[in-house]
């Protein structure tokens, strides 16, 4: 970054009395919160947030530094909270996400629940393609009995999501059923849980690279083990041997 972009010194000082604020609100609000999940906190917690980040910034860009503490970025997919304190009625919204990596597999677990429906193979007829495969399937078994088996049906998990919302009072039967998931609030989602591959990745490369640096550490402590700057402790060879 040139001269002239850089943030003055006064900018930075003001970024600086804005994350006292912003820590005198935060505390404020968590002292006087009504709940555990109450909106001021998280509000409060968001602007801490966001100041903390544009000072580190700016501290950075005046004078090459970095602050020795990190706050949590705030995930901007969702807002604050905003649902009811003690919720009458919950809605659980699932998404997991398969490859069929074993077509035979899948069709023949298809074939062995038709078998035993009908035990004296009247009426059975076996799936012969996968999509009839996973209806049979699908039908038989639990989603959750799947995923903890999905290796058996020939499958290879993918990406899943779950989001819990609050709601005042249950739906009407058949309410929701045509577009389950276009009348979600995000305001009123509790809480979410994602697992994706992606997360995995990220926590193997920090595993490696701290790996490596123990074996570089390990490394080091060998070369200083080895006296390698005297020769008292290593005898001439016998040129006649």
């Amino acid at each position: 970054m040139s001269d002239a972009a850089q943030p003055t010194a006064a900018e930075v000082r003001a970024a600086a009395e804005a994350v006292k604020t912003a820590l005198d609100r935060h505390l404020a609000a968590v002292e006087r919160r009504s709940g555990e999940d109450d909106p001021a906190v998280y509000e409060a917690f968001n602007q801490l947030a966001a100041a903390a980040e544009v000072y580190d910034e700016l501290l950075y860009d005046r004078y090459d530094e970095v602050t020795p503490f990190e706050i949590p970025g705030t995930d901007e997919s969702l807002p604050p909270y905003a649902g009811p304190e003690e919720p009458n009625a919950l809605s659980v919204l699932i998404r997991r996400d398969y490859a069929v990596v074993e077509p035979q597999r899948l069709l023949a677990q298809a074939e062995r629940v038709e078998a035993a429906e009908y035990e004296d193979g009247a009426g059975a007829a076996a799936s012969g393609t996968v999509h009839e495969a996973l209806g049979v399937l699908f039908g038989e078994f639990e989603p959750d009995e799947i995923a903890s088996r999905h290796k058996e049906f020939g499958l290879e998990e993918g990406d899943s999501t779950l989001w819990v919302t609050a709601a005042d009072e249950p739906a009407d039967p058949g309410e929701w059923l045509e577009a389950p998931f276009e009348q979600i609030d995000p305001q009123r989602v509790v809480c979410r849980f994602d697992v994706s591959a992606v997360f995995d990745d990220e926590d193997t490369e920090d595993t490696e690279d701290a790996e490596d640096a123990e074996d570089g550490a390990d490394d080091d402590d060998l070369e200083d083990d080895l006296d390698l700057d005297g020769d008292e402790d290593l005898e001439p060879l016998d040129a006649d041997r």
